[in-house]
């Protein structure tokens, strides 16, 4: 058992389905494959994502109640705003309905045609913004090898920025993004002195640094108890830090606000703010309100409050670490460190008979699924793969990664207990698990709706 203890009490239960091995194989034939469209009606546990599928706290539903409900000028959204400034310091406070929203927005104000954005890894929503604006994506993540046992294995490669910025490619650079935590890297924090690194980057070159910051709050925690000068400083603390060393973020606040829905945009340059705030009037609605109701503002304001308490946070990086440890006594490579909201198995060191073209994470997702109505999420070539411009085979993606995502205050011990036992089941029959290709695909964002068969 863990020798750690979650930090709240259960106040509400949510019965769960036990669907039988017909059922789930009927189901994941019905959804092409895909385990996006497989029903919530036929999953026992959970662990697609992390995102939206938090346990709100008491004093959130309480907040609910006081929503302001004004189009215009909310104290919803005074609230939201004051909470924002003073965690983050931006001036600059823009709600919106989800991260993506805000991503988008930001980077369509930044980026034209034949212009860069370079990130220490972007996910697949940044990225797909990041192409709708004409321009591209470039990547610089540590290297694999160090990252597997680097404590900062979502950093972004330094010495690889610089020399990109002060060659050829530099003048069409617009913007520099670190993703905290690095979730396409393992989940990994971003260091406090790789910020200030690349801020410093970002200074001489007159780029400005952006945050993704849904995981601000988990990165804070993991900087502070993996770095000796910052041992004792509480994660708000770490996290207002790492926030003044950058011009401006994002955040999907259905990660670390610990809520079902919402985001935001904040930033310091009042001219970019003026600019997200046009576009954000033409899709999301009122600066004030942004596609939220005046009730989820109150619930995300609680939310930023909560979710930097220290216990709270340990709870989280000791679930996953403990976690881990169990599926790899049930026989799967786990990355490691691990980080908090997630743990991630390498499917491609697992299934080597598999090859990338043939999605390996794809077949251990999809039979953790037949096994146990576990749902994870695929993270390798059918996530982060590239076509081919000679028209062959996707272009693998950099690692076949599975993520159990972590719900915030969701399963118990006893329920990740369940799931590495299903996990076991499946690494005994690694050997004879088989590949999937694509049979039919539309968008950047393929893997939401692909249609896949397995390969005889």
């Amino acid at each position: 058992m863990p020798s750690f203890m979650e930090p709240f009490r259960i106040k509400a239960v949510e019965p769960i389905p036990f669907p039988s091995g017909e059922e789930r194989r009927a189901a994941l034939v019905s959804a092409g494959y895909n385990l996006f469209r497989v029903p919530a009606k036929a999953i026992t546990i959970d662990l697609l994502t992390d995102s939206g599928t938090a346990a709100m706290s008491a004093a959130q539903w309480s907040a609910l109640l006081s929503g302001d409900e004004s189009y215009a000028g909310a104290r919803s959204f005074e609230r939201f705003e004051s909470v924002v400034r003073e965690l983050t310091g931006f001036t600059e406070v823009l709600p919106v309905h989800q991260g993506r929203a805000a991503e988008r927005i930001v980077l369509h104000r930044l980026l034209g045609h034949g212009d860069l954005s370079v990130a220490n890894t972007h996910f697949d929503s940044t990225r797909a913004s990041v192409l709708a604006a004409g321009a591209e994506a470039v990547d610089l993540p540590v290297s694999h090898t160090d990252g597997a046992a680097n404590p900062f294995g979502g950093n972004i490669d330094v010495p690889a920025l610089k020399t990109l910025l002060s060659g050829p490619a530099g003048d069409a650079v617009r913007c520099v993004v670190l993703t905290i935590t690095n979730n396409a890297n393992g989940g990994q924090p971003v260091s406090l002195t790789n910020v200030r690194e690349t801020k410093v980057l970002c200074d001489r070159y007159g780029i400005p640094l952006l945050l993704d910051a849904s995981r601000f709050a988990e990165n804070a925690y993991l900087v502070a108890t993996r770095s000796a000068d910052l041992a004792g400083l509480e994660p708000r603390a770490v996290a207002r830090a790492i926030f003044d060393l950058a011009d401006g973020c994002w955040a999907s606040l259905k990660k670390d606000g610990v809520a079902n829905i919402g985001g935001l945009i904040a930033v310091r340059d009042s001219g970019l703010a003026d600019r997200c705030r046009d576009q954000l009037i033409e899709t999301e609605g009122f600066p004030t309100y942004g596609g939220l109701a005046g009730r989820d503002l109150d619930a995300l304001a609680q939310g930023l409050v909560e979710v930097t308490e220290p216990r709270y946070l340990r709870y989280r990086a000791e679930s996953a670490r403990w976690f881990a440890e169990l599926l790899e006594q049930a026989g799967l490579p786990v990355l490691r460190p691990t980080g908090c909201h997630a743990v991630y198995v390498d499917a491609g060191r697992l299934l080597r008979h598999v090859p990338p073209a043939l999605l390996p994470a794809t077949a251990l997702a999809n039979e953790l699924y037949l096994a146990g109505a576990v749902r994870v999420s695929e993270l390798g070539t059918l996530v982060f793969g590239r076509p081919d411009p000679e028209g062959g085979p996707d272009l693998p993606a950099p690692r076949e990664l599975v993520r159990f995502a972590l719900p915030r205050r969701v399963y118990t011990a006893n329920h990740l207990e369940y799931v590495a036992e299903v996990a076991g089941e499946v690494a005994a029959k690694a050997g004879s698990l088989r590949g999937y290709r694509v049979v039919r695909q539309v968008g950047r964002m393929r893997q939401f709706t692909a249609v896949l068969e397995p390969v005889a």
